[in-house]
């Protein structure tokens, strides 16, 4: 073909396609509407201005809270403003991240009701979540120092009657859409896809150790195996304290973890006693234990409950659920220390508690030598409640008292 022939067709496909070419404007009305209509001038300021209550309940947090939090992530957050348009100030991207994490709602939700474009929307969220966790987790999620795990010992004994307790060690599976060609390593023995969060947290309801991202595949144990908790625990660079006597005895005990039957009994991990025909002091063991565990179950509790994004699939890319569920722990300790936690967070939702997943590692005889010692020690025994708190006495002693009674009164009756 001639090239002039070559030219003239090119110039007429290329004016084709511009005459069909719709028009778009630069910014579309509703996000131009933003300054004026947006959520952070119309519900977000009203309520911090005339109702500290309600802000509380929109942001989960009090005010004081919020403007310290803003002031620990400004200078990360804060753009330039350009010729094209104003940045994003970092108040309203913290405001647009926490209704998004608070009230588990969409990315194009946030669009119709901050005025920002969805794809606007995930970046503020992502960049904020990774900001926090940057910056705050060295204040919120400290490594534990000696002082700390005896702290926390000491509150596991005044709550839940257990010694040489350094926390309560679970597994949470938080639900995630199936990411594309990734087959069933996210698919978790329920039967739906999500990424795995191991947690350790204290009596007070606030965790001391998260690891997040790992395949919903992977069972509890199989968690706690491959954490860098577990290798600090191994290779002895956990500042754990040595090995003391339980309160009122004088039988040495490691401190440890305690978890439940998913996990594998070790040194410095605790599990329940197995089986169903059991003595009466290993039920009691038992049921000690359970108490002191609960502690990390409640606190999964509050923390969905208060971040609602984890009550639903989270639909973006996995690299993002981990920064969210990261971002999530953070602030739970954060709002945990500074504003407590409300009685609605406590409420248990029917259908996110996460059975047992009973892979169960085998057990060495020296981390069982170790739970005998408890259950063999005058600290593992039944306390009658209510006023006769300070009484206590040896189940075994209460049913040899309770049979010499039945005996002496049939005697009598027979005499």
């Amino acid at each position: 073909m001639d090239p002039a022939h070559v030219f003239v067709f090119g110039v007429m496909g290329y004016l084709y396609l511009k005459r069909k070419r719709k028009r778009r404007t630069w910014v579309h009305e509703i996000n131009a509407a933003r300054p004026t209509h947006g959520h952070f001038v119309t519900l977000y300021r009203p309520l911090r201005e005339r109702d500290p209550v309600k802000f509380f309940n929109y942001m989960r947090m009090s005010i004081a809270s919020f403007d310290e939090l803003l002031s620990r992530v400004r200078e990360p957050l804060t753009k330039r403003d350009t010729n094209m348009r104003p940045a994003i100030p970092p108040e309203e991207m913290i405001v647009i991240t926490l209704r998004y994490l608070a009230s588990g709602c969409s990315l194009k939700d946030l669009h119709y009701s901050f005025r920002v474009g969805r794809s606007t929307a995930g970046e503020i969220v992502r960049k904020v979540c990774q900001t926090i966790w940057e910056t705050m987790k060295g204040e919120c999620l400290p490594r534990p120092t000696h002082t700390a795990c005896l702290e926390i010992a000491a509150g596991f004994w005044e709550r839940a009657n257990f010694p040489n307790c350094l926390g309560a060690v679970d597994g949470k599976h938080v639900r995630i859409v199936k990411p594309p060609h990734s087959g069933s390593l996210y698919q978790n023995y329920k039967h739906y896809f999500s990424i795995g969060l191991l947690a350790v947290s204290d009596a007070n309801y606030s965790f001391v150790y998260v690891e997040v991202g790992s395949y919903g595949k992977d069972s509890d144990s199989t968690l706690f195996r491959n954490s860098t908790l577990w290798n600090e625990i191994e290779s002895g660079t956990l500042n754990i304290p040595r090995a003391a006597p339980l309160p009122g005895s004088d039988v040495t005990v490691p401190y440890a973890f305690v978890g439940d039957e998913a996990f594998g009994l070790s040194t410095h991990l605790l599990r329940p006693y197995s089986g169903t025909h059991l003595t009466v002091k290993k039920r009691v063991f038992n049921y000690r234990l359970s108490r002191a565990r609960r502690y990390v179950e409640c606190t999964f509790g509050i923390l969905t409950n208060k971040w609602r994004i984890l009550h639903r699939p989270l639909d973006v890319q996995v690299d993002f659920c981990v920064d969210i569920v990261k971002c999530c722990c953070i602030l739970h300790n954060y709002v945990r220390a500074r504003d407590g936690f409300n009685f609605d967070d406590t409420l248990t939702v029917v259908g996110l508690e996460d059975d047992v997943n009973y892979d169960i590692i085998a057990v060495n005889r020296y981390s069982n030598r170790y739970r005998d010692a408890l259950i063999i020690s005058s600290v593992m025994q039944v306390r009658c409640p209510g006023s006769w708190g300070a009484f206590e006495f040896h189940i075994n002693d209460f049913i040899c008292l309770f049979i010499i009674i039945i005996v002496i009164y049939i005697y009598g009756i027979m005499n």
